[in-house]
This record gives structure tokens, C-alpha cells and sequence, in this order.
């Protein structure tokens, strides 16, 4: 399962690379929050961290990030300083970690495993007492999404990304963290024009949902 899992994400990256940077969307609006959540001096886990593009922001702020990938040819592209270990984020890749660190990001990442209810576990098991869990997901059922289904285009919406396996409202998203964290915040990241919306209804307007919980005591 794991190498077929590496060959399949090796082949996606290289893809979307190709087809235009490899970016997943709203990487600025990702960039601003997550680096204004982990703050400075931090010891941070970045699950799914791919070639270190969002981590190497986070590590400009003086914080140091360790990177988990089942891509090894993108961990080679990570930014000088930064720790990366090959895992398949499907198994007990935890091990050796317990209280470790004060923040694990996932952006982009839980809709492509699984069982995310065994990661969020995991994630528990890896943050100190204090610690934070960020990260982001496509919001599979915003207003946009709901109209295209609702016409059996799939085209545009995260369905039609082959390698999710999940798919997430603001609800489902909130039931699934709330298993496991505290004090969970989810807003939504949407085009400039749409922004203030996706804040204040990120179920509906948001394109991407941004969340941010603490570690249940």
C-alpha cells in the first residue's frame, strides 16, 4: 500500500507542478494565517508538508519545523534547516514523538487520508499540553459546490481531485475536530471579492475551511 501510495503522490505533485506552480489555491491567505497562529519560537510538525512551502514562511519567524511527506523526491525540495522524515501519514507514524511539540499543521491534507479520525489521534498524542493544531481543507459544499453537484458537475469542485477521499462541510469538519480538540475555530478563505463572506459564513462562501483548535486537557 505505502509504495503505491508514494508513486501515486510522486506522480499527482510532478502533474501539478507542471499545470502551474503546484500550488493548491490561496496559498498568501494561508501564509498570513498560519504564520500569525504559530507565532515565534515554536517547534512545529507539518503532516503532508510536500516540498515545504508553507513551512518555509514559518520557519523565516525563527520556529523549527519538521516535515512529514509520503513524497520523498518533494521532502528533497524542503528549505535548508528544516527536518524531514519519510511517512505514510495512514499508519503510526507518531512513534517516538509524544508531547514533542507546541504545533501540527495539515494544510491540505486530511482530505486525502483514510481515517482521519486515527490522525487527529495521532496528532493528540505529538502536541504538549499546550499545544495547537492548524490546518486547512477544501470545503467540499460551499454555495458554488452545492450548485454544480446539485447539477452532477463535478468539474471544479474538490470531487473531481482523484486523490481526495474525503469531503468536508463547515459541519462535518467541526463534528470531526471536536472529537478530539477544544476550542475550535474554523473560518473561510475565499477570493478577495468573496473574503468577507467566507468569514462570516465560511460553511457557505468559504472555498477552503482554515481551522485552528487546542489540545483537550
Amino acid at each position: 500500500m505505502t509504495n503505491a501510495l508514494e508513486e501515486i503522490y510522486t506522480t499527482r505533485h510532478l502533474f501539478k507542478n507542471k499545470a502551474g506552480g503546484g500550488s493548491s489555491g490561496f496559498e498568501k491567505e494561508r501564509i498570513e494565517l498560519f504564520t500569525k497562529w504559530v507565532g515565534r519560537g515554536k517547534k512545529v510538525l507539518d503532516i503532508g508538508c510536500r516540498d515545504g512551502r508553507i513551512a518555509r514562511h514559518i520557519i523565516d519567524l525563527g520556529n523549527t519545523v519538521t516535515g512529514f511527506d509520503v513524497d520523498a523526491e518533494s521532502l528533497k525540495l524542503c528549505p535548508e534547516g528544516m527536518k524531514t522524515e519519510w511517512h505514510d501519514l495512514n499508519e503510526d507514524w507518531q512513534k517516538g514523538y509524544d508531547g514533542v511539540f507546541d504545533v501540527v499543521l495539515a494544510t491540505e491534507v486530511i482530505e486525502h487520508i483514510y481515517y482521519p479520525d486515527r490522525t487527529l489521534s495521532r496528532i493528540t498524542h505529538v502536541l504538549n499540553p499546550n499545544g495547537m493544531f492548524i490546518g486547512s481543507v477544501p470545503n467540499a459544499f460551499n454555495i458554488k459546490n452545492r450548485i454544480r453537484l446539485f447539477f452532477a458537475q463535478i468539474q471544479n469542485t474538490p470531487l473531481a481531485e482523484p486523490t481526495h477521499i474525503n469531503h468536508f462541510s463547515r459541519q462535518s469538519l467541526e463534528v470531526l475536530l471536536k472529537k478530539h480538540f477544544k476550542e475550535v475555530h474554523i473560518t473561510g478563505v475565499a477570493r478577495s471579492r468573496w473574503s468577507f463572506l467566507a468569514r462570516l459564513f465560511p460553511g457557505f462562501c468559504g472555498s477552503l475551511l482554515v481551522f485552528k483548535v487546542s489540545i483537550k486537557k
